[in-house]
């Protein structure tokens, strides 16, 4: 709820005070540091959760290799950003130059949060991943109500927001010493070899979340390029609200994964009872964001009115979008058979074409309409994989039983269940 009312505040916040264009700047800049660092993880952050729930005794080398890495990668990253931006400025649309610039700094500090968090979660260390996780969100909300007290320009919020970062990854760093420095008296141990072997478990995800990332962000980026600034914030606004709706399932993804991989869920037994619920409670959910929707332009200002339709648009495909993402916690657990990555590839292939093609005639309606395409897309893949492969029917995995429906709406029931 912190992490929710914290993305809320700070959307609202700059909204009101920066307007569609200032809205579509910082969100170009917020999923260029996303995209970088997603990009740059080489899926180090599932092999890191992996690795650690798989055997604790390789918390020390495997959280030594993974900061290495961040600091390294990071940074490299962070410069080849800044001189894509010095070189080719027209690619980034409107923004300014010294924005992306202090934005990119942030990245290094991004990619270690990102892997320190997933540290974390491999040790089931659930509550700090939460709070820290919170601890982003507020800090956002902060900011962005300090630059509306002060009424600073968008240069000293990006500013305030780097700064942000280097704060909780240092916090992270420190958590994750502290935690080491109670099984080892080495708290830094690198060692390649079981880099490389990271490295080859985290590429096989490496695939499905660049393209999970490149389908939820690119959108963005392109409606930007090709129809302004002011038409992406609308947008923005539109694509941040599903994204916070399929927040719930995303948490149900990443506490689920080190669950099957350490029972091994073979049948797909407890992948499926997860995904009977998050359906269920998705559905209730995109059903409540209609009014929503018709409500963003009193809360964020007329400006913003056309946020409306295309979050309409966007629910559809942000309810088969969740349940799919957790579904698929069944394959990771398995090793992550290539015919995950190879349907985000065909989804990714089929994103990118359509918004190219519906975006420049269409502006952020089209984006919305590809957007919802590609989540019912990979979908259907995943749930027809998991039926060939489970031989479970879909009706099985979709839908409540009678004894669960009334553990939900039971809440003692539904506690000793989970106990």
């Amino acid at each position: 709820m912190l992490m929710l009312a914290g993305a809320l505040g700070t959307s609202i916040i700059v909204a009101r005070w920066l307007g569609t264009i200032g809205v579509g700047t910082l969100a170009v800049l917020s999923v260029t540091v996303a995209l970088s660092v997603q990009l740059g993880c080489a899926g180090l952050p599932s092999a890191n959760t992996y690795f650690i729930s798989q055997d604790r005794a390789q918390l020390t080398r495997v959280w030594s290799n993974a900061l290495l890495f961040a600091m390294l990668a990071g940074s490299a990253i962070a410069l080849l950003v800044i001189g894509l931006a010095r070189l080719k400025p027209t690619l980034f649309g409107e923004v300014p130059l010294e924005l992306l610039t202090l934005a990119a700094a942030s990245i290094p500090f991004q990619l270690i949060n990102l892997l320190g968090l997933n540290v974390l979660l491999g040790m089931e260390r659930v509550t700090q991943f939460n709070l820290l996780d919170a601890l982003s969100q507020l800090l956002l909300l902060v900011n962005a109500c300090l630059a509306f007290a002060l009424r600073v320009d968008l240069f000293v919020l990006v500013l305030f927001n780097t700064v942000a970062a280097v704060i909780v990854a240092i916090t992270v760093v420190l958590i994750i010493f502290r935690e080491i420095g109670k099984l080892s008296n080495d708290v830094l141990q690198l060692d390649p070899q079981l880099f490389k072997r990271m490295i080859r478990y985290g590429l096989k995800f490496y695939i499905s979340v660049v393209a999970g990332i490149v389908i939820l962000r690119v959108d963005l980026l392109l409606v930007n390029k090709l129809r302004g600034s002011s038409e992406a914030g609308v947008y923005a606004i539109a694509a941040q609200m599903s994204t916070l709706l399929i927040l719930l399932p995303s948490v149900i993804a990443t506490l689920l994964f080190p669950r099957v991989s350490a029972v091994k869920d073979i049948d797909g037994e407890l992948t499926m009872r997860a995904t009977r619920h998050t359906a269920f409670v998705m559905f209730i959910v995109c059903i409540l964001a209609v009014p929503l929707a018709f409500a963003l332009p009193y809360v964020y200002g007329q400006s913003f009115r056309g946020a409306t339709l295309q979050l309409l648009i966007l629910l559809p495909g942000v309810l088969l979008l969740g349940i799919e993402s957790v579904m698929v916690q069944h394959f990771n657990a398995q090793g992550l058979p290539f015919t995950i990555p190879l349907f985000w590839i065909i989804c990714v292939l089929v994103n990118v074409i359509l918004n190219l093609i519906f975006i420049p005639k269409f502006g952020a309606i089209g984006a919305a309409v590809v957007s919802t395409v590609t989540y019912a897309l990979i979908f259907v893949l995943v749930a027809t994989y998991f039926r060939s492969k489970t031989g479970n029917r879909l009706s099985t995995v979709l839908l409540l039983r009678q004894s669960e429906l009334r553990q939900l709406l039971n809440p003692k029931l539904l506690g000793a269940t989970l106990r």
